[in-house]
């Protein structure tokens, strides 16, 4: 399975359980950067933002005008892709634009293995 790591050095990670938990309860805005197309094809996890990659930048920067208004710096965020490889870049964006907690679940198939429902 998936190794989910917090991406701010000297805090624990959350394991994709707690994530799942975590957005059924409404603590942690969960961001799947995937393509449009992607998503209509597979889905997306449940109570998910898609984001896109290329417009990740604007979107979860609070100083642009395109700034995401279901987005909060405060609040955690876990995001997704179909492996993890953009979601680990979206990442390191989304802490440059000041989210103090960001969280990379890896890909939609790690968050469905635990638990996360898709809403088709």
């Amino acid at each position: 399975m998936f190794a989910f790591m917090k991406q701010n050095a000297g805090q624990p990670g959350l394991s994709a359980r707690d994530i799942v938990a975590k957005a059924e309860a409404g603590d942690i805005t969960v961001i799947d950067v995937r393509d449009p197309m992607e998503v209509q094809m597979s889905g997306m996890a449940e109570g998910a933002i898609n984001i896109p990659l290329a417009v990740l930048n604007f979107q979860t920067d609070p100083r642009h005008p395109d700034f995401h208004d279901a987005l909060d710096c405060a609040k955690p965020v876990a995001l997704y892709c179909a492996s993890g490889g953009r979601s680990s870049m979206a990442a390191q964006v989304m802490e440059r634009n000041g989210f103090a907690e960001v969280h990379n679940i890896g890909g939609l198939a790690h968050w469905a293995q635990a638990g996360g429902k898709i809403a088709r």
